[in-house]
């Protein structure tokens, strides 16, 4: 709740959300559960998967617009800059939206989302560049530490099983791991690999392991459903995270909160996930990558595996509430007064984005016009009851529980 009592009225859009499986997915989906729990509003807005189009109602109650925009490319709908436009007015009408909170800065229809709630004077938590420090935020991820526990006996170290759950991508360093597994294979026989994920890059995987003939140390599971990470995750002693770029891999957490030893690329904001005796570091480069998965290895004789509570659930819900506080308090800027920073982005690009904003805010008067504000039913608040649970943690586990 905000300072006055009132709840916030928050539509979370990305690009990336269930039956689609992946970290943002999650994030969207456990955050949306808690901040319900605390008496808020929300709604989320996708595109369609397949036949899941229109109106759904996941676990929890959450309400979830699937509009009919197709995926153009890896499950990013196609730019159209005002297209979308019509709908999401009409959302944000409909729900009475205050707070738009977009995911994913790879999604589009979550940056089209937030420029036409700015159009209309909505709030969002989006970061813009050249804002004062004091405005921005840093509000960790979450995993659900009910779900995701170590094996309650600890695997011997005879055999060392080395686990990568990822989408193969290339934004996942898919590429990478070829080059870095057949050398790792040649330096540790006692190694073994077991990859879990699904992509375009699966091929060249396939590939490697052939040309080395590592088909009995390099096990290749496909798509692993969220509800099997953790048996695969609990069957080895290092984690692997070859991504080129990350803002915060929900996926390192899930398996440290599983009792194995991390070894990461150091992108974005992966260094300040886990502390220094639970993840080795190394520069997206497959000598640097060999170097660290050999000083893990080292390392494991000293592991203690048991789970650290690091981050709940519980607090990234109440911090993302503090962020949706201080956004409804800032002062409102009308477009007048936002086209002299935009022009501001460049000599070109300036002109550019003041031309975007002025024909978005012509199309938003020109749909007041042609469908008012007070033509557009608005849905009745539905308060959902939920049992006495001694934490939002709590929720959140039975929810993972039950999927």
């Amino acid at each position: 709740m905000d300072g006055d009592g009132k709840r916030h009225r928050i539509l979370m859009v990305s690009d990336f959300f269930f039956p689609n499986f992946g970290g943002v997915e999650s994030h969207i989906y456990y955050l949306s559960q808690c901040l319900l729990k605390l008496g808020h509003k929300v709604v989320v807005m996708t595109h369609a998967y397949g036949s899941r189009s229109g109106v759904r109602y996941v676990t929890g109650g959450l309400k979830v617009y699937y509009v009919p925009w197709k995926p153009f490319l890896m499950q990013n709908t196609l730019p159209t800059l005002f297209l979308t436009f019509p709908i999401v007015r009409t959302i944000l009408i409909r729900e009475k939206i205050s707070v738009v909170h977009g995911h994913q800065a790879f999604s589009t229809l979550c940056h089209e989302a937030l420029m036409h709630a700015r159009t209309m004077g909505k709030e969002n938590t989006v970061l813009r560049s050249g804002i004062s420090p004091q405005k921005v935020f840093m509000v960790p991820n979450a995993v659900d530490t009910a779900m995701f526990t170590p094996s309650p006996e600890r695997l011997s170290c005879d055999e060392i099983v080395i686990v990568v759950i990822s989408r193969l991508v290339y934004r996942k360093g898919a590429d990478l791991l070829v080059e870095v597994i057949p050398e790792v294979c040649r330096l540790f026989p006692k190694v073994r690999f077991i990859v879990g994920g699904d992509g375009p890059k699966r091929v060249r995987l396939e590939e490697m392991r052939e040309k080395f003939s590592l088909q009995d140390r390099v096990e290749m599971l496909g798509a692993v459903p969220h509800a099997q990470v953790r048996s695969v995750l609990i069957s080895g002693h290092i984690f692997l995270n070859s991504s080129l770029t990350e803002a915060f891999c929900i996926a390192i957490l899930e398996a440290a909160s599983c009792g194995l030893l991390t070894v990461s690329t150091r992108v974005g904001g992966v260094p300040e996930v886990l502390p220094d005796d639970m993840i080795v570091l190394a520069q997206p480069a497959p000598e640097d990558m060999v170097r660290a998965v050999k000083k893990a290895i080292d390392m494991l004789p000293g592991i203690d595996p048991q789970m650290k509570k690091l981050y709940s659930w519980d607090d990234v819900a109440k911090r993302t509430e503090i962020v949706y506080d201080r956004a409804m308090q800032s002062s409102k800027t009308d477009l007048l007064e936002r086209l002299p920073r935009y022009l501001t982005c460049g000599a070109w690009a300036g002109k550019l984005f003041c031309l975007v904003m002025i024909i978005n805010y012509l199309l938003w008067c020109l749909l007041e016009y042609l469908q008012p504000t007070e033509g557009i039913e608005e849905v009745p608040d539905i308060r959902l009851v939920y049992a006495h649970l001694e934490s939002v943690n709590d929720m959140c586990r039975i929810q993972s529980e039950g999927n």
